[in-house]
């Protein structure tokens, strides 16, 4: 209500939003703000470049053999593109891959091969178990072995916690620590921040990209994480499948009963 002796009259606004013509005429005399754009076409446009940027990298992550069973779907010179550019990351790889397993090491080595080895790249330290009862370290010494594997150009040590850090806690165990240039650059105290005994390939990888020893685009990175989502939509579409049929099951024995 305007105040006593107050002379404006009171514009009545249902939604300021709304496409009407008492609105616009606000709108032209200043009484209420402009409509704000509609964001529709901005997330249109976005949905387009998502799709179009899925289609022009459709081949990310595929090795030599995937591309060449594509002969007949894919344009030949864009092919030979991907052929070209996975034949130089392999050459690359080879070159680097002067590792391809795990360095067991002892404390006396320790500062030659691990500080003044991340001089030329990150070092990955495993600091195992000293019992046989320390589920989690199993599970991490298995997946050094297969990181040390598939990352030759990497270099993964292992040793006895307790031989590299006197009394160092066993429930500590296992403990993964990353040297770079010469400084500890990554810490990481037990599985139970990335999966527990079920920690994989996926949370070392994470590992590899967070300090930077690995890119993103890396198409061993690429690979994994294809297959995992590839995976994760099977074990979807196969529930699904269940569900549905169990729901079928269950209004054919209605049906059953109706005639009993």
């Amino acid at each position: 209500m305007a105040a006593p002796g107050d002379q404006r009259i009171a514009v009545p606004i249902d939604d300021p939003n709304a496409d009407t013509e008492w609105n616009d005429i606000l709108r032209k005399h200043g009484v209420i703000p402009e409509k704000p754009p509609s964001p529709t076409p901005m997330i249109e446009e976005a949905i387009l470049e998502g799709r179009r940027l899925a289609h022009e990298n459709r081949l990310e992550g595929k090795d030599l053999d995937e591309l060449d069973e594509l002969e007949d779907f894919e344009d030949d010179e864009f092919l030979d593109q991907y052929r070209q550019k996975r034949m130089a990351e392999l050459n690359n790889l080879q070159k680097k891959s002067i590792h391809g397993s795990v360095y067991p090491i002892s404390k006396p080595d320790y500062q030659r091969e691990v500080t003044e080895a991340s001089q030329n790249g990150p070092v990955f330290v495993n600091l195992t178990s000293g019992t046989g009862t320390n589920v989690e370290s199993r599970v991490l010494s298995d997946l050094w072995r297969q990181a040390a594997k598939e990352y030759g150009d990497i270099k993964f040590c292992e040793i006895r916690a307790n031989q590299a850090i006197e009394n160092y806690p066993d429930r500590n165990c296992p403990t993964i620590l990353v040297y770079n240039n010469g400084d500890i650059v990554k810490q990481v105290v037990t599985l139970v921040t990335l999966g527990g005994v079920r920690t994989n390939m996926r949370h070392i990888d994470n590992i590899l990209v967070e300090v930077g020893a690995v890119s993103e685009s890396d198409m061993r990175i690429i690979k994994r994480r294809q297959a995992a989502e590839d995976a994760e939509e099977e074990r979807l579409a196969g529930k699904s499948i269940k569900t549905g049929t169990a729901g079928r099951s269950r209004n054919n024995d209605d049906d059953d009963d109706d005639w009993d």
